[in-house]
């Protein structure tokens, strides 16, 4: 299946004739419940753009395409055995006019106020999602990122902010996944990841006891060396994320098979990695991924 463009020129009258059409069409799609039978999920990322991030590899605009991101998209959820998708509210709410969401998991994404390369990039200030319209327009949960570096003084308010929100949101009885990651400055003082397992390990334990209840705390990590360690931090239920794609895909996939023989990682939440990849069209990357979630064996 894919988006015709005639179809993606209505969606765009849609937009200025009946704008209210793309909330209903996220209200009143078909749900499901989280987890499924096999306790597990595959789901799709397509919060990038929120934050500005729209490169892979080296093309810095290759998500900029809205049209193309789309149809990648419904493509991806038209694979057998994934369970839904993680993204924005004008990604959730096209999907769902364009019939891709019936019977999926949809996560709003909450804080995408820390814009890729900018000097507050740490501060993840509330921006897209709040938790009343996460439960509002029938959503299933919200995805929180937590970036953990010692010297920012932006952590200390996304630390707050993502403690309050994972309250709401258990409050509803809804999913808070959260994406807990070690940071450091580098010698011109930019943000980057931290590659250390034993940093990720703090901030997957930091990122467990946010807020009141932990009861509906998902939380989403990169696949490490050791996952089994990482893992063994923390008892409540992990996604791996995918990354920015390359010429290593089998790697990846490799140590995600390797991954979800831990009792408690519980499936994928990749996007770039599936949905544009160099090798792999994304019919074949995203049933290949969804087949590693579905035959996990722990």
């Amino acid at each position: 299946m894919s988006l015709s463009i005639a179809k993606y020129h209505a969606l765009q009258d849609i937009r200025v004739q009946k704008p209210k059409a793309l909330q209903q069409a996220l209200k009143n799609r078909a749900r499901r419940s989280i987890p499924g039978k096999d306790g597990h999920l595959m789901l799709l990322a397509a919060d990038h753009t929120a934050r500005g991030m729209l490169a892979v590899g080296a093309d810095k605009l290759a998500i900029a395409d809205r049209y193309t991101l789309l149809n990648k998209l419904v493509r991806g959820l038209a694979v057998a055995g994934v369970d839904g998708v993680m993204a924005s509210a004008d990604i959730l709410e096209e999907l769902a006019w364009l019939g891709a969401l019936e019977e999926k998991i949809a996560i709003g994404t909450m804080n995408r106020g820390g814009v890729i390369g900018a000097s507050w990039e740490l501060d993840d200030r509330l921006t897209a999602y709040d938790s009343n319209h996460i439960a509002q327009l029938g959503l299933d949960g919200g995805k929180t990122l937590l970036r953990i570096e010692d010297t920012d003084p932006g952590v200390a308010r996304t630390l707050e902010l993502v403690a309050k929100i994972t309250t709401e949101l258990s409050d509803q009885g809804l999913m808070s996944m959260i994406e807990p990651l070690p940071y450091l400055k580098n010698a011109a003082g930019v943000a980057v990841l931290d590659p250390a397992e034993e940093r990720l390990i703090k901030v997957v334990a930091i990122a467990s006891g946010l807020g009141s209840s932990s009861a509906h705390t998902w939380l989403k990590i990169p696949a490490t060396a050791n996952p089994e360690k990482v893992a063994a931090t923390t008892s409540c239920p992990i996604l791996l994320l995918g990354g920015d794609p390359g010429s290593n895909w089998s790697q990846v996939f490799d140590n995600w098979e390797r991954a979800l023989k831990v009792s408690n990682i519980r499936g994928l939440v990749p996007g770039r990695a599936l949905l544009y990849g160099t090798e792999l069209d994304v019919e074949s990357a995203v049933s290949k991924a969804a087949q590693l979630v579905r035959n996990a064996k722990r």
